[in-house]
């Protein structure tokens, strides 16, 4: 079964379209992955400053592979090797296996 890494993000109001804005911008580094299967980034709504990032994977060499490569490039900056300043204030990753799943009938 697939794997899941939920990484946790404190995220200021004010950084919040910095945020949304940033992903936007790197979709392609995470879809054009091997092994990726899913990606949802959570805004929360409810009187939290807690981002919620899903992505799902084959398997852990999988996410390992894209963690090494696109997300680490994706990370690195400008073209000077600039980093902007993160948008999140805080950061935890959380790690599932799925050891359950059900489809809508018919998918």
């Amino acid at each position: 079964m697939s794997v899941v890494k939920i990484n946790v993000l404190t995220v200021p109001a004010e950084q919040r379209e910095t945020l949304e804005t940033r992903f936007a911008a790197r979709a392609d580094a995470v879809a054009n992955s091997d092994g990726f299967e899913w990606f949802e980034l959570l805004r929360p709504v409810e009187g939290t400053d807690t981002y919620l990032v899903y992505t799902r994977w084959r398997d852990e060499e999988s996410f390992q592979a894209w963690l090494e490569g696109p997300m680490k490039a994706a990370h690195q900056g400008g073209e000077q090797g600039e980093r902007p300043k993160p948008a999140a204030s805080a950061s935890t990753l959380w790690s599932f296996e799925v050891a359950q799943q059900t489809a809508p009938k018919g998918e």
